[in-house]
């Protein structure tokens, strides 16, 4: 876990306007008010980090509060539905709201992409590698935790693989495992010289180990695939050798060009180069880079040769759009490598806390009466 702020810290990290709220709360009187909290867009519900700090936030202060959650975790979460309700101190919430939102609503929105992405793909496993991208190590812990809670939810509503690990070992935890998970970067292939000398660099440094060779370096990628595999048959045969396509969006893979792409579409995907397609779609088919062209490509190779029995782990972009597109041509994915779970729109991963009830007493600004909750027989009193 990162260190939580202390309540100094949460004075200098707050808008300065709850920290003015509370002077005049601490001046003219304390009040019981409950707080409703929601979301402009749909999401998935993931809101243990920021309910673990707000509780350990309570401790320090020595207040309670009470928690009316309307969702179980990983649930998903209708855009302006409140997801919850928090009730309590108004002195000592008050100056609580911006960072408990900073922590709800980018894990929120992260989830449902991690969804949607495991869900497209259930039969390939991810491996969650967004730490790079993430800005410092809280947001990182969020993004981890994250890509967890969708991916329960896709395996309990597709039976879905979802993400069986990630790349750090920090927050490996959140995934059911003690370290993270990963062999080698391209900054090794261009230490060895080749990527057949990295291979048996990383053999020699951890033997009897599963193996993934990144193989776009060179841009060789069929060729130092193939190589590779001879070089190691008995790892080949055993399915403990993968290959992991990182081939830039500035060409195509080793063999292909865009005749030849729409060559193995149609040879294997027919169906996904049928009627219209955007621009987008296109380059995630048939363009440079880790297209669906490519990742056929690299596997009928690979099973001419006689490997069958060797992994594609594909990366690049591999976001809810392109994964959706993968699973529509049916490309032979047997894992992804993705950090593209993260929210690529940041200002939809805004919460937003709409104070509803004062001393139990209704009240909300003008337009957010739809925050009031609501008793089972349809009833708004306060609960």
């Amino acid at each position: 876990m990162t260190t939580q702020p202390t309540n100094g810290e949460i004075e200098r990290y707050t808008d300065h306007y709850f920290n003015r709220t509370k002077q005049v709360i601490g001046r003219f009187g304390d009040a019981r008010v409950t707080y409703a909290i929601f979301m402009r867009r749909p999401v998935v519900f993931a809101p243990r980090l920021a309910l673990e700090w707000l509780e350990e936030t309570g401790r320090e202060r020595n207040t309670k509060v009470e928690l009316d959650l309307r969702y179980n975790e990983g649930k998903w979460v209708g855009a302006g539905e409140p997801m919850m309700y928090i009730t309590g101190s108004f002195f000592h919430l008050v100056d609580l709201e911006t960072i408990f939102l900073q922590k709800l609503g980018p894990s929120c929105v992260a989830a449902y992409n991690a969804w949607t992405m495991c869900a497209d793909l259930p039969k390939a496993a991810f491996l969650a590698m967004d730490a790079r991208h993430c800005a410092g190590r809280e947001m990182a812990e969020m993004m981890a935790y994250a890509a967890s809670v969708g991916s329960a939810r896709a395996k309990r509503k597709v039976g879905a693989i979802g993400f069986i690990g990630n790349a750090t070992h920090a927050t490996a935890h959140f995934f059911g495992r003690e370290q993270g998970l990963g062999t080698m970067p391209h900054a090794l292939i261009g230490y060895a010289g080749s990527t057949l000398r990295a291979a048996e660099m990383f053999a020699e440094t951890f033997p009897d180990e599963p193996m993934t060779v990144l193989v776009d370096y060179f841009a060789r990628e069929v060729s130092d695939s193939l190589d590779v595999c001879r070089r190691f048959p008995e790892l080949a045969a055993k399915g403990m050798l993968s290959f992991r396509l990182d081939t830039t969006g500035g060409r195509y893979i080793e063999g292909l060009d865009p005749a030849s792409s729409y060559a193995v579409l149609e040879r294997f995907s027919p169906e996904s180069i049928r009627g219209y397609r955007s621009e987008e779609e296109l380059r995630y088919l048939v363009g440079t880079g880790v297209s669906a062209a490519a990742i056929f490509h690299l596997r009928a190779e690979l099973d001419r040769a006689g490997f069958n029995a060797v992994k594609i782990v594909a990366s690049s972009g591999f976001g809810p759009a392109k994964c959706r597109v993968m699973a529509e041509a049916k490309a032979p994915i047997n894992v992804v490598g993705t950090g593209s779970f993260l929210p690529s729109n940041w200002t939809e991963t805004y919460a937003t806390a709409d104070i509803v009830e004062y001393n139990g007493e209704k009240r909300v600004k003008i337009g957010r009466e739809f925050l009031h909750r609501v008793r089972p027989n349809g009833s708004t009193k306060p609960l």
